[in-house]
């Protein structure tokens, strides 16, 4: 090896560090921001009656709009908990979008479909539509049976027939709480200039079903699904809520968002041509609102919770993390002209800047980062005060940081009761350290060279559906 190689490693080492300096300050930042954030939402909740307030405040109706490609294992028990929830006034649209497997057969069958006429309220470009169907045993149950065109484009198919003026967005396989739709909607009943509020995502796997309802929570058995549990805390509870407190938030999930529909329709609908239609609404309706002067606010809640069920095989994960860099990627390189754009206030100086560089470009960083470190440590030429605090700001700051996003859960919503899932979570804080960052980083990495290559898709995801509490069991 040339001294100008060895060089370039240091210089590189030094790079790296800073990235991960600059990652765990905002992190840090986040977290002390959620913990302000969390502790004066509690309060508040203490003194606030939601069903008074819906009532009083006059619940505006809703349209829960779920697209469905593929989901014959879990899309009765979906809708079932769509059907049990505690909202005074909603529809339910389940879009099939040319599923292939017996998802349309199921619900037909479960809800007792038959062929109805739906009057469209909007125009937004979509696949045909074969048919329409309503439940006889459930009126306000819908199923809109079309082509094949992926997420994007059936929910666009579902706000052409949305007929309330919000609409809530969610993935055809989560179970909403009974609460959601009326804790969700606080945003719009208290601030006039909401737009859009997002929920909580939690994973179904350990967990057991009854009736649609999450009845017993608890941590799965498979290692990849509890990594991903401890994943899910600090990416909502630490991030997402921090982003909040900052006025700055710029993802709310797909599997659960609420939205003022006629601002999306005016924003145009949803992207058909990206893989994080999710995130990049969210980005198209902060431009779209800074550029027509329209006064908004988009917010995080963190009480109303969508249960998922998450990937158990390194496969499917590998597929999901590189869809969701890539979905990350698209949206930000199409928005790119609110990068450091006073125009386009907190979400521009603030929050586009830090899922720009640390976010998309910090997998290239990260991964080579790991390279670059180890060459240096096997070579000999590492100085050990760097060795040292490469380790101290990337696992333990790491570490850290996950301890303070189980210690939010703990002191906030307790939806792990036992002690060995809250002992679990812990041990997990250092586990991930060891071979699953790395894991995360390779595959994000791989999202943001498959985007640069231009690859489409969403790739296979296999369901299995959830543990059901079996009938007549306590």
């Amino acid at each position: 090896m040339t001294a100008a190689f060895w060089t370039t490693i240091g210089a590189f080492n030094y790079v790296v560090l800073f990235y991960f300096i600059a990652l765990h300050a905002v992190y840090l930042a986040t977290s002390l921001f959620a913990f302000r954030a969390l502790k004066r939402y509690a309060l508040r909740l203490k003194s606030l009656d939601l069903t008074d307030l819906i009532t009083t405040a006059w619940a505006p109706p809703i349209t829960l709009i779920a697209p469905a490609y593929n989901e014959e294992p879990t899309c009765v028990e979906s809708v079932r908990s769509l059907l049990t929830l505690e909202y005074p006034n909603y529809d339910i649209l389940v879009v099939n979008d040319g599923s292939k497997d017996g998802t349309l057969e199921r619900l037909t069958d479960a809800f007792n479909l038959q062929r109805a006429n739906r009057v469209p309220t909007a125009e937004l470009e979509s696949e045909v539509v074969r048919q329409v169907f309503r439940s006889r045993r459930h009126p306000n149950l819908w199923v809109i049976d079309k082509e094949n065109g992926g997420k994007s484009d059936a929910l666009n198919a579902g706000l052409n027939f949305c007929q309330t003026p919000l609409f809530c967005a969610m993935d055809a396989d989560s179970l909403l709480e009974p609460q959601a739709l009326i804790r969700i909607v606080r945003p719009f009943l208290e601030d006039a200039d909401t737009i859009a509020a997002g929920g909580v995502l939690r994973i179904a796997n350990g967990c057991t079903v009854q009736e649609g309802r999450v009845v017993e929570v608890g941590l799965p058995d498979n290692l990849l699904a509890k990594l991903q549990v401890l994943e899910y805390l600090r990416a909502f509870l630490s991030g997402r809520m921090g982003w909040d407190a900052l006025d700055a938030t710029l993802v709310i999930s797909g599997a659960f968002g609420i939205f003022k529909r006629q601002t999306v329709v005016d924003a145009g609908g949803y992207a058909t041509d990206t893989v994080g239609e999710d995130m990049e609404l969210i980005v198209r309706m902060h431009r779209h609102c800074r550029e027509n002067d329209i006064p908004y606010r988009i917010h995080f809640v963190p009480d109303p919770v969508a249960w998922t069920e998450c990937p158990e095989t390194v496969a499917v994960l590998s597929r999901q993390r590189d869809r969701w860099q890539r979905g990350l990627f698209q949206s930000l390189m199409r928005h790119r002209v609110m990068l450091m754009n006073p125009r386009y206030g907190r979400s521009g100086l603030i929050a586009f800047p830090y899922f720009f560089f640390l976010e998309m470009l910090g997998p290239v960083i990260e991964f080579l980062g790991y390279f670059s470190f180890t060459v240096t440590v096997l070579s000999g030429r590492a100085e050990w005060p760097f060795v040292l605090a490469f380790l101290g700001v990337a696992m333990v700051l790491g570490v850290a940081l996950s301890l303070s996003a189980v210690a939010l859960e703990e002191l906030s919503f307790r939806r792990y009761p036992k002690m060995s899932d809250l002992l679990s979570l812990f041990a997990l804080t250092v586990l991930e350290n060891f071979g699953y960052r790395q894991l995360s980083a390779w595959w994000r990495l791989k999202g943001t060279i498959s985007a640069l290559r231009g690859v489409e898709g969403w790739g296979h995801m296999t369901r299995k559906g959830f543990k059901m509490e079996a009938e007549g069991s306590a």
